[in-house]
């Protein structure tokens, strides 16, 4: 069993009292990043839990699922007090999952398609801590694509950044050039949906000052 993170004191409701460790149960950078924006000092855990697609299985459902699972496998090596949060995020044109790229010319085919067009994506988050159900929910985002050109997709695919990205793009890095409008969150397209991991952390008993690194 994996040790917990070092306690970070503070009070909470009056009372002087550990506030409770975070542990991202992801290797995605970008979460990590945007933990950091707001102040939530916290350890990454890669959850290993299987990214698979059931037959049938909606976009959404499968993020649900899938954040869920991961949140689940990673809590499983924790004591009690942590806050283990899931998540998973998709790319969804026209009903289309679009994954990470393997290669140069799978990531030029999906910018492409993504080029002029709106696509969708979901993310799905879910936040387990002893003696609380987990808590999950989802969001949603459209984001629309300028028309590009040949010869800017070949540079953007040079540049290296579309090949570990769901879409072939990244909307917080040189990708952001290229899209016209995001309705919804933006945190969500970039991969964690900030307002949404807010609005869920009551549902486990914590606030954001609970969690923050003092000032």
């Amino acid at each position: 069993m994996r040790k917990s993170a070092t306690p970070v004191f503070g009070t909470i409701g009056g009372e002087s009292s550990p506030r409770p460790g975070v542990v991202l149960a992801s290797r995605s950078p970008r979460r990590s990043q945007l933990l950091a924006l707001v102040g939530i000092p916290h350890r990454a855990v890669p959850s290993g839990a299987p990214e698979d697609v059931l037959p049938g299985e909606s976009p959404l459902d499968q993020v649900l699922r899938l954040a869920e699972a991961k949140a689940a496998a990673v809590a499983s090596s924790y004591t009690e007090g942590q806050l283990i949060i899931g998540a998973d995020t998709l790319v969804v044109l026209e009903g289309e999952v679009m994954g990470q790229p393997s290669d140069e010319a799978e990531a030029c085919s999906m910018l492409r398609r993504l080029s002029g067009r709106t696509h969708t994506v979901f993310t799905g988050v879910c936040l387990i801590r002893h003696g609380h159900p987990p808590a999950c929910g989802f969001s949603e985002s459209r984001v629309t694509f300028h028309d590009m050109t040949e010869a800017e997709i070949g540079w953007y695919v040079t540049t290296g950044e579309p090949q570990d990205k769901a879409g072939a793009y990244a909307a917080q890095g040189v990708g952001a050039v290229f899209l016209r409008g995001v309705e919804g969150s933006f945190h969500n397209v970039v991969g964690f949906p900030l307002d949404l991991f807010y609005r869920l952390l009551p549902k486990v008993g914590c606030t954001l000052a609970d969690i923050r690194r003092d000032e």
